[in-house]
């Protein structure tokens, strides 16, 4: 007798497991990391604990800041620096503590806070200010609505967004060598470039699959039942 081969079973994914990864790429999307962490965090290890580095990168900001040590010169590549060394090493880690859900937005304040106080000391107009936070700020806002609806921003985009870590360093290195203004017009431009028109397309196109989608569906229900048999029987037919 011959008998038809079984099908191999199709292993049922764990939800609890299913759940941690899609978790712990939400957070890894949040946090914004650039090509910089992605080329170091295989180098590390298994990393430090997210949250209490980045609390601590904040409060050091804040201190320096406070304590009025930022003045014009090389001294302003300290709070980018700061960050960078401290939150760093928190990359390999999984962030699926109880409190890692935290990090993602220590980490924006952390990065925030530097190009507020870094731009004030170097005495850059603060309308530029305003406009690079809101840009990195609508990048966020954006990552978080998609990924809420399972809709994931290409990894391309993070990359050529550079990142919170390259972000700060070369506001830094442009605070330390007195150009900062220019570095920051430039720097704004681009990234509002980018972050604009990469989710002004990738939503329109979403909206006209949507829309096909949604014209498929409803020409299927207004045809008549007749119809519908003779499609079923000309396509059986052809088949």
């Amino acid at each position: 007798m011959i008998t038809a081969p079984l099908a191999a079973a199709t292993p049922t994914p764990d939800p609890d497991e299913e759940r941690r990864r899609i978790q712990t790429a939400r957070l890894l999307a949040y946090r914004d990391d650039g090509p910089l962490v992605h080329a170091l965090a295989g180098r590390i290890g298994k990393g430090i604990p997210p949250v209490p580095a980045t609390l601590v990168a904040l409060l050091a900001v804040v201190a320096v800041t406070v304590t009025g040590v930022l003045k014009p010169g090389p001294i302003l590549l300290l709070p980018p620096l700061i960050v960078l060394l401290l939150v760093l090493p928190t990359a390999p880690r999984d962030h699926l503590g109880r409190l890692d859900w935290l990090t993602p937005p220590l980490l924006r304040g952390a990065e925030f806070l530097t190009i507020i106080a870094v731009g004030l000391a170097a005495d850059v107009p603060k309308w530029l200010l305003f406009v690079l936070v809101y840009v990195v700020g609508y990048h966020t806002y954006d990552t978080v609505y998609r990924t809420r609806q399972s809709i994931w921003p290409p990894a391309w985009v993070f990359h050529a967004g550079l990142g919170w870590e390259l972000r700060l360093l070369i506001i830094g290195v442009g605070a330390a060598l007195g150009v900062l203004t220019p570095v920051l017009a430039v720097l704004t431009a681009y990234l509002f470039v980018l972050f604009a028109v990469e989710s002004v397309t990738s939503w329109v196109r979403l909206d006209k699959a949507s829309a096909q989608a949604g014209a498929d569906a409803e020409q299927d229900l207004e045809a008549s039942p007749e119809d519908a048999m003779e499609q079923a029987t000309g396509e059986a037919e052809k088949g």
